[in-house]
């Protein structure tokens, strides 16, 4: 059973709308649902009752008609806002999570494999839906199974506009339907102040650019609709009317279809002339990739790394690693901080820390890797055992100390 049936109440077989289809609309219209929502009782009484709502038409709602946007921050957005969501959760996702303790790693508990392996296929799924509901202003985590000492067992991620937040006496208050989920839940906020329930994402502070590159893009779709805009006008010094004009307009037209490649014959005292606003111009294209350059910012992300123009000023990076190491240090370290941070004093006994390996992301090569270890090894800072771990060699441990010795010392393999 899937996790919405299995988290959804106990009565069953009620009927939401019980109107007939003739109440709305013409007799026998009926091109919505007729059973509107049902409630399906969770197996072995769990005691997690609350329903997902999603809208759809009940029987006799017009097919015109749009259903209500019951999770106001899921809408559609632009392609640039995207991507940036994407490429950040994506990276984040991809990098190890281990656990810690006064500085040095210890075993991963069962949930930095696969937090609920009813819902998700791997840690990274959950660390992707976690990190991409955080950047849009606040993400929910709710344990679906606890420990021994009362420590989250498995958990997943809850859709922000499922969570009712409010401010009571001074701290926040939480409820999923009728149920208060206050000592459960954990709530990672983008940006939070003392007297607001929610958080607060990039997205929101951008809203207007947003609107602006969507507008950008639909101007550009209706001119690509209209077959484009040629370069160039006819014009007469003849008074013609609607009719004659689109008679001798589709005669051209038609002439250059069959006469594919031949000059054009005008007559009649027809001219052509240039347009003085080319279709770059007409759809704004450096307004559009200014506005879409911003919108990246907003999200941590440098614009080249979303197929955006560089610039090419003063500050252009040196070079990609540069601009990856930017990356890196001014948004993926930050959001991956706070969000590990706040997951660990939640999951883990205090003193404790799950971390994420966030190295992977700014790699250097292998020849820089071995020149480090090389110098590390000589002073004792490591061992060629802890190079190989870092390296994930495998095989029998003596084997691969000596390949490492040597590959470190410069000596035969």
């Amino acid at each position: 059973m899937s996790f919405w049936s299995w988290l959804r109440g106990s009565s069953a077989g009620e009927t939401a709308n019980a109107n007939p289809p003739s109440s709305v609309g013409p007799p026998g219209y009926e091109p919505g649902d007729p059973h509107g929502f049902e409630f399906d009782a969770p197996p072995g009484g769990v005691n997690l009752r609350f329903a997902q709502l999603v809208p759809s038409p009940w029987s006799g709602w017009p097919a015109e008609w749009s259903t209500p946007a019951f999770n106001e921050k899921a809408g559609p957005l632009v392609d640039t806002a995207w991507a940036c969501l994407d490429l950040n959760a994506s990276i984040l996702s991809s990098m190890p999570v281990y656990r810690t303790r006064s500085g040095k790693i210890i075993e991963p508990t069962t949930w930095m494999t696969n937090p609920d392996p009813l819902i998700y296929e791997s840690w990274a799924e959950f660390a992707k839906q976690l990190f991409w509901d955080y950047q849009m202003g606040e993400a929910f985590v709710l344990p679906m199974a606890a420990t021994a000492d009362d420590r989250p067992h498995n958990f997943r991620v809850i859709p922000p506009w499922m969570v009712n937040a409010e401010m009571k006496d001074g701290r926040r208050v939480y409820n999923i339907g009728s149920m208060d989920v206050t000592g459960d839940i954990l709530h990672i906020r983008y940006k939070s102040t003392t007297d607001s329930a929610r958080g607060i994402g990039p997205l929101e502070a951008g809203g207007p650019r947003a609107v602006a590159a969507g507008l950008l893009v639909k101007l550009v779709g209706s001119i690509a609709e209209q077959g484009g805009l040629p370069p160039y006008f006819l014009t007469t010094e003849q008074r013609l009317n609607r009719d004659q004009a689109r008679d001798q307009l589709d005669e051209y037209v038609d002439s250059r279809i069959r006469n594919s490649g031949r000059p054009a014959l005008l007559s009649f005292g027809v001219k052509p002339s240039t347009l003085t606003t080319s279709v770059k111009d007409m759809t704004l294209l450096e307004l559009g990739q200014w506005t879409e350059s911003r919108i990246a910012i907003l999200l941590g992300v440098p614009p080249f790394l979303v197929g955006l123009p560089s610039g090419g000023d003063s500050m252009t990076y040196s070079n990609v690693t540069s601009l990856f190491e930017f990356h890196h240090r001014s948004s993926l370290n930050p959001k991956a901080v706070h969000v590990m941070t706040a997951l660990s004093g939640w999951a883990l006994p205090r003193g404790q820390q799950a971390e994420l390996n966030r190295d992977e992301y700014t790699r250097p090569p292998l020849a820089e890797r071995a020149e480090a270890y090389n110098k590390l090894v000589g002073v004792g800072a490591l061992s060629p055992a802890e190079v190989r771990t870092m390296e994930r060699f495998t095989g029998d441990a003596p084997e691969q100390d000596n390949l490492a010795s040597a590959a470190l010392t410069g000596g035969d393999v």
